[in-house]
C-alpha cells in the first residue's frame, strides 16, 4: 500500500466563480488561479501522483502553460486517473478536507462526491469529503482564501512492492 498527501490554498476575489470537488457554489467570491482553482481537486491531485512516486501537478500542468487556463481540474483529475491506471494502482480511499469559513459545503458533498467517483472509477464509500474552518485566525478565517487537503491510500494490483 502506498499513502499519498496534497494540500492547496487559493485566495478569494470577487468575479471568480467558486468551484469545488468539480462543482459551483454561488458565492460572492470565487478562487483565484490560472485553472478553475479547485483546492479540493488539487490537493487530491497532488496526493495521488505523490503517492505514485510522480511530481506535482505544477509539473503536469504548469499555470505557465496557456491549454491550462480557466481548465475544469475534473478534466485535469482524467489525466492523474490515466496515470494510476498507466502504473497499474488502484484506489483504496480518499479523505479530503476543505478549511473555509464560507460557503457551508456540507449541501454539496454528495454531488462532489459524484464527480469525483465518476472520474476515478472508485466507490462513494470510499471518499470521505468534510469541512472545518479556521475558527476565523488568518487569511483562511478572514475570509480571504479556502484551503483543502487530501490523504489517498492506493495499492498495485494486489502486490506488495
Amino acid at each position: 500500500m502506498y499513502i499519498g498527501f496534497g494540500y492547496d490554498v487559493h485566495r478569494l476575489r470577487k468575479g471568480k466563480n467558486l468551484i469545488l470537488g468539480g462543482v459551483k457554489i454561488e458565492n460572492v467570491k470565487g478562487l483565484d488561479g490560472h485553472s478553475d482553482a479547485d483546492v479540493m481537486i488539487h490537493a487530491l491531485m497532488d496526493a495521488l501522483l505523490g503517492a505514485m512516486g510522480l511530481n506535482d501537478i505544477g509539473h503536469f500542468f504548469p499555470n505557465t502553460d496557456p491549454k491550462y487556463k480557466n481548465i475544469s481540474s475534473i478534466i485535469l483529475l482524467s489525466f492523474v486517473h490515466r496515470e494510476l491506471n498507466k502504473k497499474k494502482f488502484h484506489i483504496i480511499n480518499i479523505d479530503i478536507t476543505v478549511i473555509c469559513e464560507n460557503p457551508k459545503i456540507y449541501p454539496f458533498i454528495d454531488e462532489m462526491k459524484h464527480n469525483i467517483s465518476r472520474i476515478l472509477k472508485l466507490n462513494r464509500q470510499r471518499i470521505g469529503i468534510k469541512a472545518t474552518t479556521n475558527e476565523t485566525l488568518g487569511f483562511l478565517g478572514s475570509n480571504a482564501g479556502i484551503a483543502a487537503m487530501a490523504v489517498v491510500s492506493i495499492c498495485k494490483n494486489g502486490l506488495n512492492n
